[in-house]
């Protein structure tokens, strides 16, 4: 089959690789319908998540069953299903308390409850390291899919892939920033990039009623989309304090309700910040954590969606202790949440595939990473077709 495969960093290439195969009575195998780049992908494009061997990539996808294990009841082949990023069982103790991220058991050579830089991570996830169970992604013709009876959900044939797709990942991720936030409606949300994650950030805050919804990025171009999309107001990014200063001149000098950091520990950063994280020992930067810690009001709620992959010196633990600030991280809880969103979408209370800028062939998914990293092209949100 053809699959997108990590090499290196920078390089991911279309290859012929072996089509995967049952393994245990609770698989299936997917033919990949539709597929997408996520934001998380970029971080072993770039090197900041090492990966030491070659990988087939991608955790957004969809598609139909065309093989399934003896153990799978409720789905059958030619069923078209679309697929949660976390591998989880479904039986251990944090998948039964709606926190699949931390599955005991999908992850068995590198889980632990320490949650180090390198050892004793959560739990599996498609295409994402071997950190975190080494499973190959769907960017591919066809993938295998463990824990069956747990992860995948049926799409109504009302449906398109590209109105589905996004209940993979950055949907659901969007939705439980909003969700930690716990609004009741009328609160102001300040969302920290205007990508994907981003933009779904948006789309679920006004499904939760918020009076006002501010999104901060440093491309004007990402900005103008999502304002002709949502009417949100925006600020360009042009340095931290400025920022802050006018989301508080936004919310009656307080700061938000509500931060999102929809970035994480690859933001744009001068050549001042990366000779301060050699210095440190450090992986990226926490600019944009930081300045959610100062955008937030006093007693807010501060939701991480993008991921930090190592620790940081100079934490701001005294100014989340004066704010008293409410802080959120971590996976979003994908198979706790999904059958809500599926009915928001089927609903049209939601549009999700109005976030597509590129839509490419698998054979092309080099030129896929390239813009969707360098921000080219006016490049929001790339979808591969693994068979054109």
């Amino acid at each position: 089959m053809k699959a997108a495969v990590f090499h290196s960093p920078g390089v991911i290439t279309c290859d012929t690789v072996e089509d995967p195969t049952i393994q245990d009575e609770n698989d299936i195998i997917l033919k990949v319908t539709s597929t997408a780049i996520c934001g998380s992908d970029l971080h072993m494009y770039s090197g900041g998540i090492p990966q030491p061997r070659p990988m087939v990539m991608g955790h957004e996808f969809m598609g139909e069953i065309v093989e399934k294990g003896k153990n799978i009841t409720h789905l059958h082949q030619g069923d078209r299903v679309v697929v949660p990023f976390p591998i989880a069982c479904g039986c251990c103790y944090f998948c039964e308390n709606d926190l699949p991220g931390g599955c005991e058991n999908s992850n068995p050579e590198n889980y632990g409850p320490e949650g180090g830089i390198m050892t004793e991570k959560g739990g599996g996830m498609f295409g994402y390291t071997d950190l975190y169970g080494g499973y190959n992604g769907g960017q591919a013709q066809y993938v295998r899919v463990p824990y069956a009876n747990f992860g995948p959900r049926k799409v109504p044939d009302i449906l398109s892939d590209e109105q589905a797709l996004f209940l993979t990942d950055i949907f659901p991720t969007g939705y439980t920033g909003v969700m930690w936030g716990d609004l009741k409606g009328g609160e102001s949300v300040a969302i920290f990039g205007a990508g994907p994650v981003g933009s779904m950030s948006v789309k679920s805050a006004i499904l939760h009623n918020a009076g006002k919804v501010i999104v901060i990025d440093t491309l004007q171009y990402r900005l103008d989309h999502i304002k002709k999309l949502t009417g949100c107001e925006t600020i360009l990014w042009e340095d931290a304090e400025s920022t802050v200063e006018k989301i508080r001149e936004m919310t009656h000098g307080r700061g938000a309700d509500l931060c999102i950091d929809a970035v994480g520990f690859e933001p744009e950063r001068s050549f001042l910040d990366r000779a301060k994280a050699v210095v440190n020992f450090e992986k990226g930067s926490m600019k944009v954590l930081e300045a959610c810690m100062s955008g937030v009001r006093r007693g807010g709620t501060i939701s991480v969606l993008g991921v930090y992959a190592v620790n940081y010196d100079n934490f701001r633990l005294g100014q989340i202790f004066d704010k008293g600030i409410i802080l959120r991280a971590g996976q979003a809880p994908v198979h706790a949440i999904i059958d809500k969103l599926l009915k928001y979408v089927e609903s049209g209370q939601v549009r999700l595939d109005d976030i597509i800028t590129h839509r490419l062939s698998l054979n092309d998914v080099a030129k896929g990473y390239q813009i969707f990293d360098k921000k080219e092209d006016g490049c929001v949100k790339v979808i591969l077709d693994p068979w054109s």
